[in-house]
């Protein structure tokens, strides 16, 4: 149900109203989210919600460009980051979810009895949607993995133990630094029509497939700052890191902006 509920929501966002209605409709969001639109374009330069959400900056955003330095691939919340513990990792405070669970197949063997270094990012629906590459890497793959489509707010996460492995997600294989594996999961959520990626259009989410889908890349490079793809609203992005790739200086709460220095790859 919450899966069609999204589908349906997508379809209706995604629908061009006669200006008048579209402008009223723009304009009334931004101002119930509280939307900074300093740079973007007008509210009322967007045909449809969704052209919206996936708002494209005017201006991109300068970051360090040293080698070393991780930035945030989007805008949001840092919810919790840290070390796993028995391979779990905190989603907030008191709810867990399980890395092996979340990462799938996408996880080799040889890290099943490893600990990560993780960081969760929750993207509201007043924040930019687009997603980039975090570092300088090599995408190895991408997976698809079927699921719910529970809300990712902090209430839900509050009352859904492991809740991000339940949703709906993407999970990205990448190399790292010298060579370090560094995990980007995009997960689903309630009313998120798609998540889109640039570099693969077979990649569909929200969509009638229940199984597992996986694509392999052989030299997929991408530079730090790339735009990897966007939300079709706000829902969460999970980096996963193997045990001494990262060290990141976040803290719970900590409001993001894409391209903010977060950590430095070791």
């Amino acid at each position: 149900m919450r899966k069609r509920i999204s589908q349906i929501f997508g379809k209706i966002a995604g629908t061009a109203f006669p200006k008048f209605m579209q402008d009223f409709i723009n304009s009334n969001y931004v101002k119930y989210f509280k939307i900074d639109m300093s740079e973007f374009k007008r509210p009322q330069d967007y045909k449809s919600l969704t052209a919206l959400f996936t708002r494209e900056l005017v201006i991109m955003r300068k970051f360090d460009e040293a080698k070393e330095v991780l930035i945030s691939p989007s805008d949001g919340l840092c919810l919790e980051c840290g070390k796993s513990n028995a391979q779990k990792a905190l989603s907030i405070k008191g709810r867990e979810y399980d890395i092996a669970e979340l990462l799938g197949s996408a996880l080799e063997d040889k890290f099943r009895s490893s600990e990560f270094d993780y960081i969760n990012i929750y993207l509201s629906p007043r924040d930019y949607h687009r997603y980039h590459s975090p570092s300088d890497m090599q995408i190895l793959s991408a997976l698809y993995i079927p699921g719910d489509l529970y809300s990712v707010s902090i209430k839900a996460l509050k009352e859904v133990e492991n809740l991000y492995a339940k949703n709906e997600r993407v999970v990205l294989k990448c190399k790292i630094g010298e060579g370090k594996i560094l995990w980007l999961v995009f997960v689903g959520a309630l009313n998120v029509g798609k998540m889109k990626f640039i570099f693969d259009e077979r990649i569909q989410t929200n969509a009638t497939a229940s199984f597992i889908q996986s694509y392999e890349y052989e030299n997929l490079r991408v530079n730090k700052g790339d735009l990897l793809g966007y939300f079709e609203l706000g829902s969460t992005i999970v980096m996963i890191a193997e045990d001494g790739a990262l060290e990141h200086n976040l803290f719970e709460g900590k409001t993001l902006k894409f391209g903010e220095s977060i950590g430095l790859i070791k």
